[in-house]
């Protein structure tokens, strides 16, 4: 059974400073269960999810990291300015990937259109069809009301150790051999959003740092290519390229009047991130990947506004992890993310 919003609050406990007052609280202390009156704040999401991992012969596990990284997350001292809402998680217990992900997207579009950004823990990396889905009908019922005819400029920014752009393999039907269905998967989102923005005459807006070349072949290579993808391997990623990358990435977020940013985990090195499916040999640090996502975080629209309005993390692994190296890493990344919006 899938639900929409099961909201389980016990993961939201810890230390309590009393003698600090309001400038000792922490996390746990501040964040409050969505209701339908939870507007112009932060909403957390999460997609308890193993099915595309399963799909594309992972390591399956993460299925309990939304809870984990909110237990991580609980403990943080707490310096935002916006309140920070809890909406409970979107859970695939039966194999329908489709569903779940067509939930979560409801869930998302949901909380944008209550003026929230919104942040999602995943998961496997399957997560980024439900997200995208999400905010694209709410950008889509937006122009419809003001009757804009120009299609929304999306652009998904992804830290990644794979483009995720593989084609979904076919499925016969039981009943009609005539017919086949594509079944999505954890390495497929991004090509699944790439479809929706073809037959929508949307365009695709696609951005992926920290690639593995050794994990992607040269038909995903070639692919990225004639879909424009911006992307820079994990070689690339260093302290001498940073200028480099910085300017890249100002120039897509220029072209772009909203912003999705989406983490795989496993993007950093398998020393400090252990609890993923794929662990990364090389990965990228940190020190690397932190400004570039504060760099988005103050990206603003004409109106001042932020144009990140979602983010989601992925491919989190609880049954891997060693010494909770891997939560504290989410947390630390929701904590950096959550502060910049808003602000």
């Amino acid at each position: 059974m899938k639900n929409k919003s099961l909201i389980d609050m016990a993961s939201w406990t810890g230390r309590v400073d009393l003698e600090d007052g309001d400038l000792g609280l922490r996390w746990h202390q501040k964040i409050t269960a969505a209701t339908n009156s939870s507007t112009d704040g932060i909403m957390l999401l999460g997609f308890a999810c193993d099915e595309g991992v399963y799909r594309n012969k992972g390591r399956i596990g993460a299925y309990s990291a939304p809870q984990i990284i909110r237990r991580a997350l609980a403990n943080l001292a707490w310096h935002h300015n916006k309140a920070v809402f809890d909406g409970g998680d979107t859970c695939c217990d039966d194999a329908d990937l489709e569903i779940a992900q067509q939930q979560l997207g409801d869930n998302v579009e949901q909380a944008l259109a209550k003026h929230n950004q919104v942040l999602v823990f995943g998961g496997g990396h399957e997560i980024a069809w439900g997200s995208f889905q999400g905010i694209a009908r709410h950008l889509k019922k937006i122009n419809e009301s003001n009757q804009q005819k120009t299609p929304p400029r999306i652009g998904i920014i992804n830290f990644d150790a794979h483009f995720d752009l593989r084609n979904p393999p076919p499925k016969e039907d039981e009943f009609e051999k005539s017919e086949k269905q594509l079944l999505g998967s954890s390495g497929t989102p991004f090509y699944q959003i790439a479809q929706y923005c073809k037959t929508n005459e949307w365009p695709f807006n696609y951005a992926c740092l920290g690639l593995n070349r050794g994990s992607n072949t040269q038909a995903l290579y070639h692919k990225a290519d004639s879909l424009g993808v911006l992307y820079f391997d994990d070689t690339e990623m260093t302290h001498a390229n940073l200028p480099i990358i910085h300017r890249g990435l100002s120039n897509f977020i220029e072209q772009n009047d909203y912003l999705y940013l989406t983490i795989d985990i496993d993007v950093f090195p398998a020393s400090v991130a252990p609890g993923v499916s794929a662990p990364a040999v090389r990965g990228v640090s940190l020190e690397i990947i932190e400004p570039l996502i504060c760099h988005i975080l103050k990206a603003k629209n004409h109106q001042g506004n932020s144009k990140l309005l979602l983010a989601d993390m992925a491919e989190f692994n609880p049954t891997f992890d060693i010494d909770n190296q891997t939560a504290r890493l989410a947390a630390r990344l929701a904590w950096t993310i959550s502060h910049g919006m808003k602000a």
